[in-house]
This record gives C-alpha cells, sequence and structure tokens, in this order.
C-alpha cells in the first residue's frame, strides 16, 4: 500500500487538470491533502475532489504547502518559469506540456516503457504528447520483438487536445450559433483541419515533429524512422491513428496478436466480421489503449498495419502523469 501524500495538480480548473482530479479518486491515488493550483485570474475558485469544495491557490503558495508531488497541465511556458520553483523546494514535478521533453537532462515518461529509468534525483518528468503515448504503448512490444525501421502515422485527433475553447467552438458550430471564439483558422464542424500547432520551417507541424522526436527518446533508438502526418477532427472521445510499421523481421499475425493482448494497458478489439475495431466513441473515458484493424501491408515484406485509439485526456495526458507518480510513490522515489 501507498503511503498517503500531498498532492498539487497546477492547472486545475482546465480540460485535463479536471482529468487528473477525476483520475486520481479513480486510481484510489493515496492523497492526503489535494491542493489545486491556477494562475492569478482563477485563485479563489472553487473546485471538487472526493465530495468536498477546495479553493484553488497560486504558485507560491502551493509551493509553501510542501506536496510531495505536483501534477502540472498549465501550458509550456508556465512549465518553464513555474516547474523549476518546485522543483528547487523539493517537489517532484511530472508535467503535461511540451516545455521539458526535448530537454536532454529530463526524462519523457511512458510507465509501460521506461518508468525504470526513474531516480530520485528526477525533479522534473516530462508527459509525452497524447499521439506518442499511445502509439509507442504499442510500438514497443513489437520493436522488442520484430526491430522497427520505420514508421508512418497519420492521426485523427479530438478537439479536446486544444482544450474547452474547440470544444466549444465545435458545438457553437454545431448548432449554428453566431459569432463565435474561434480556436482554428476554420470551421471544425464538418471539417477536417490537416494542422496541429503551427507550421515549422520543413513544412511539418509542431505536432509531427513531437511524434517524430518523441517516439525516439521515449523507446531510446534513434535508429527507428519516423514520419507523421497529424489533422484535427470535429470529435472528442479521444485520438485515432492509422499507424504502418516496417520491421527489420517478418512476423506471424496470431503472434502480433498474442503480443498485443499480453501487453499491459492495451486492449485488443480486432473482429472486422462483427464491425469490432476501436472508436474514440468507445475509447472516451477508459484508460487504456485500443489496438484493431491488424493486417499485413500487402505492398511491402516486413510491414504492419494497425488502427490505434486511447483517450486522449486519459492515457494521452492524465492518466499516465498518475501512473508516474504511482511508479515514483510505489519504489519510495517521492
Amino acid at each position: 500500500r501507498l503511503s498517503s501524500m500531498k498532492v498539487a495538480v497546477v492547472g486545475a480548473t482546465g480540460l485535463v487538470g479536471g482529468e487528473i482530479l477525476k483520475v486520481l479518486v479513480e486510481r484510489n491515488f493515496p492523497v492526503s491533502e489535494i491542493i489545486p493550483v491556477a494562475s492569478e485570474r482563477s485563485i479563489g475558485k472553487k473546485i471538487s475532489f472526493k465530495g468536498k469544495e477546495y479553493a484553488v491557490v497560486g504558485y507560491e503558495t502551493a509551493i509553501a504547502m510542501k506536496p510531495n508531488v505536483a501534477i502540472f497541465s498549465a501550458g509550456g511556458s508556465t512549465s518553464l518559469e513555474v516547474a523549476p520553483k518546485f522543483a528547487a523546494a523539493g517537489i517532484t514535478v511530472v508535467d503535461n506540456s511540451s516545455a521539458w521533453r526535448m530537454d536532454p537532462t529530463k526524462k519523457l515518461v511512458v510507465p509501460e516503457i521506461n518508468a525504470y529509468t526513474l531516480t530520485k534525483e528526477d525533479k522534473i518528468i516530462a508527459n509525452p504528447n497524447c499521439s506518442t503515448i499511445q502509439m509507442v504503448v504499442i510500438l514497443n512490444p513489437l520493436h522488442t520483438k520484430y526491430k522497427i525501421k520505420r514508421v508512418v502515422v497519420s492521426t485523427y485527433q479530438s478537439v479536446t487536445g486544444t482544450g474547452k475553447a474547440a470544444v466549444d467552438q465545435l458545438f457553437d458550430e454545431r448548432v449554428g450559433k453566431e459569432n463565435i471564439a474561434r480556436v482554428y483558422p476554420h470551421k471544425i464542424d464538418l471539417n477536417v483541419l490537416p494542422h496541429i500547432d503551427v507550421f515549422l520551417e520543413n513544412g511539418y507541424t509542431k505536432e509531427e515533429m513531437k511524434m517524430i522526436l518523441e517516439t525516439k527518446k521515449i523507446m531510446m533508438d534513434d535508429s527507428i524512422q519516423v514520419t507523421a502526418t497529424t489533422v484535427r477532427i470535429p470529435t472528442i472521445g479521444g485520438h485515432s491513428e492509422a499507424v504502418n510499421i516496417e520491421f527489420e523481421h517478418d512476423f506471424d499475425l496470431a503472434e502480433v496478436r498474442s503480443i498485443l493482448e499480453n501487453e499491459e494497458g492495451v486492449i485488443v478489439q480486432d473482429d472486422p466480421k462483427n464491425f469490432l475495431y476501436p472508436m474514440p466513441i468507445t475509447a472516451h473515458g477508459k484508460d487504456e489503449v485500443f489496438v484493431g484493424r491488424i493486417r499485413r501491408d500487402e505492398s511491402q515484406k516486413n510491414t504492419l498495419n494497425l488502427w490505434i485509439v486511447a483517450d486522449n485526456l486519459r492515457k494521452g495526458a492524465a492518466t499516465n502523469a498518475i501512473q508516474i507518480a504511482e511508479y515514483l510513490a510505489k519504489n519510495q522515489l517521492i
């Protein structure tokens, strides 16, 4: 049994912050005291946790309260400014933003893959990008068995990945509301935007480069070649990915299914005759990564096609961060 501890949730009033509070309860994380934290404009707001209301506090107040762990979901600029202050006070930070992911001095962690690399000295731990997390959970056991050469991924990502304002835009458009606040440069309802995050000089978006670079770092293998196209679609249940994987060694489809069925946190839904395959609407609210449409690429040897779906606010953010905290607590690293 884990010892009870003080937990700060930084960005507690946001979409992911709310999900973190929910998942802490659902997973029965041993919270002795919850400390909801947000920016100055949200100080004093009330959030609910285990049937009680708590007032949101500011960053300095939270540090003074000395939580054992602070789970951040407050954006990159806030993390860059505030996370080092928590760390300097001896508080372990698990950060959901992109701020620290590619910092060579920080660990980028998916617990099923590389939690074993964590030590007491890791005071700022990066949570990967939501699309990367669900993909590498599936890739890693297959890489161990067959060695991956190249991955081609196209994503179909929920508006929840952009935040509450994006969800509001979708539903305001759906009911025909006029003069709405827009997060995206185009209408999102009944549309598809091949554009997530900012465009870079190489023609890729920042989201696409996150998937490329983070995959290599998490799996600790720079030889894996990755190319990505990330797309926003008008759904709210989770992110979907079409993934094409080229291996060095050939594979047996029955063995691939068996490997994935026995992987922690993975659910195989692969019965096309009965129309069973992963979908955001059925992954919504779940912690697992769902995989289906498992089939050989008949155009190229040693190559596999998969369809991967996960709730981006859960395993793609809140759940993964809490699993990191669980590992730290279980191994007495905080």
